[in-house]
């Protein structure tokens, strides 16, 4: 397959995953390949690979009969991915720091700064994931990285079908602080913070 079918397929992908990430596409729902071919303009083998990249992602499920649906919400999941979360998000920020361009820092900065000034849930979520994605970029371990991202876009799921009602607008210390720590090269502080961070998700 080429390139260009790749891209489509991660497109469409990523289209569908933020869909059931924020409930638009509700667990059980069925998802058939047709209707999403049409609806992206694209071939059903493109829309047959960007399903099996959710199931691998844990979004979808293929069922008896039904075909792929959307996967289940399971409530007692979040703290397997928080448990994930404490322990590989450090393990990458330690070896990020180090490698981090002025660029990548340059990135990290609007992030914390678009964190804070989130209006809506929506805006604070992806602005969040990716703060958390952009401090891990100058990690040298691209299987550690994806699997991280992975469970950003799980742990977000729950975020929508839980805490988005309760959201309230305010101003994040700990990502300045990593942040601060990153600018310095302080790789141990960037990384106490982060766990310290990563604990209040419990």
């Amino acid at each position: 397959m080429t390139d260009a079918h790749h891209k489509k397929s991660d497109a469409v992908a990523n289209e569908l995953a933020m869909k059931i990430i924020r409930g638009e596409i509700t667990p059980g729902e069925k998802l058939r390949q047709d209707g999403i071919a049409r609806a992206y303009g694209v071939s059903q083998a493109t829309v047959r690979e960007a399903l099996l990249r959710l199931s691998f992602q844990g979004l979808t499920i293929s069922l008896p009969r039904r075909g792929m649906c959307v996967a289940g919400i399971d409530q007692h999941s979040v703290g397997e991915l928080q448990a994930m979360r404490s322990a590989l998000e450090p393990l990458a920020l330690q070896f990020s720091v180090p490698h981090l361009s002025k660029e990548q820092i340059t990135e990290v900065e609007r992030l914390c700064v678009a964190c804070d000034a989130a209006e809506t849930a929506e805006m604070w979520e992806e602005a969040n994931r990716d703060f958390h994605n952009s401090i891990v970029a100058g990690c040298t371990m691209p299987r550690l990285v994806s699997e991280i991202h992975n469970l950003q876009l799980l742990y977000a799921r729950h975020f929508y079908a839980q805490y988005a009602r309760k959201w309230r607008k305010r101003d994040d210390p700990d990502h300045a602080a990593i942040l601060a720590a990153i600018k310095e090269k302080d790789t141990a502080r960037a990384v106490q913070v982060l766990q310290r961070h990563l604990a209040r998700l419990a």
